[in-house]
């Protein structure tokens, strides 16, 4: 279902997921014409690692062990005498070096070397990756596919990486594919799974940019039973992908990317049920009070199905329910505009934006 999305909507996606504004206001991405996901990353990769090079790379301390005629760092008394070093009078020691062979350079030059050999990438920006690489001669290249993506860890010295990093993290998780004859290669647009992470992403960090008063975080929401209630302890954990308060409005949205967003059975089409009985879950054990000022949207993109998903708001139980479609196969604005209806459409005061 990727393929039904602007390419250039990715990149806008992935500046507003990854708090990465000043890429949208330094970069047109009108200007270009992407064939495929991987001509974008390509793009990207090159747009901002020229950035991080006016920074400079990003180094840190690379554990060494050499065979030196003299002392540096630590014997390694062991080596020394098992690979006869002595008699060449040398001594095996073990040092460190501040280098720019760091974890995080072999990330992003094993992604261009990737996207150089096995993506289908216009020949201009090739041109653009090997002229990057020059930079990272000293850099080791690394597998891809055996990167512990969790484990990497950001401070105020490679925090510049890290859009960098996840976009690596789309190739590797999102694109890179292994043939039956074990050979790699690249799809020309990321799976669903990974996409649909984006997506979530790119709507909560698009209203906690633009709409900073209204709190927009992930929420855990507790069911609604006296807290004596024996089992509780079994009840499973529920937790919004967003959820915006505004003094005691509360709107909780559930981001939807599916291939489909209308189930049949028996030949009748409907909303996809589980679905609806999660946002209608949340809404009324959030709403403890039964006041009606905590209202659901399940916000689905739009897919490339044949029956048109209607656009509906169900009061159920005294609380608002809306389905609603986001169509990223059109203009960023317009994408925008839709987002902003959202809150407008909830009585949320327009004050309430930057």
């Amino acid at each position: 279902m990727s393929d039904n999305i602007l390419i250039k909507n990715i990149y806008y996606m992935l500046s507003y997921a990854f708090k990465n504004l000043d890429s949208i206001s330094n970069y047109n991405a009108d200007c270009e014409e992407f064939e495929n996901i991987q001509d974008l990353f390509s793009v990207i990769l090159y747009k901002g690692i020229s950035n991080q090079l006016k920074r400079g790379l990003y180094k840190e301390y690379i554990e060494l062990q050499d065979k030196l005629t003299t002392v540096r760092g630590k014997i390694n008394i062991n080596e020394t005498i098992k690979t006869n070093s002595l008699s060449q009078k040398k001594l095996i020691c073990e040092y460190d070096e501040f280098s720019e062979n760091s974890y995080f350079n072999k990330v992003l030059k094993s992604t261009c070397l990737l996207l150089l050999k096995k993506g289908d990438i216009k020949p201009d920006n090739k041109k653009l990756l090997k002229k990057i690489l020059i930079y990272f001669s000293e850099v080791d290249e690394i597998d891809l596919k055996r990167i512990a993506w969790a484990k990497i860890s950001y401070h105020r010295n490679n925090i510049t990486y890290k859009m960098l990093i996840n976009i690596c993290y789309l190739v590797a998780k999102g694109l890179l594919m292994t043939t039956d004859n074990g050979d790699l290669r690249l799809n020309k647009f990321l799976d669903n799974r990974s996409v649909h992470t984006l997506y979530e992403k790119f709507i909560l960090e698009y209203y906690r940019a633009h709409y900073p008063k209204l709190n927009a975080n992930p929420s855990f929401i507790d069911w609604n039973v006296p807290n004596d209630t024996s089992g509780i302890e079994f009840l499973p954990v529920m937790q919004s992908d967003i959820t915006l308060t505004n003094k005691d409005k509360i709107l909780i949205i559930d981001a939807k990317f599916y291939s489909h967003s209308i189930q049949t059975h028996f030949d009748k089409n409907s909303y996809i049920s589980h679905n609806l009985y999660q946002i209608y879950t949340y809404v009324k054990n959030k709403d403890v009070k039964n006041t009606g000022l905590v209202k659901g949207v399940l916000l689905y993109a739009k897919t490339q199905d044949e029956i048109p998903t209607e656009e509906n708001t169900f009061n159920m139980g005294g609380n608002d329910i809306s389905i609603m479609i986001l169509d990223l196969n059109q203009e960023f604005e317009l994408i925008k505009n839709k987002l902003n209806k959202i809150i407008q459409g909830f009585t949320f005061n327009s004050s309430d934006s930057i």
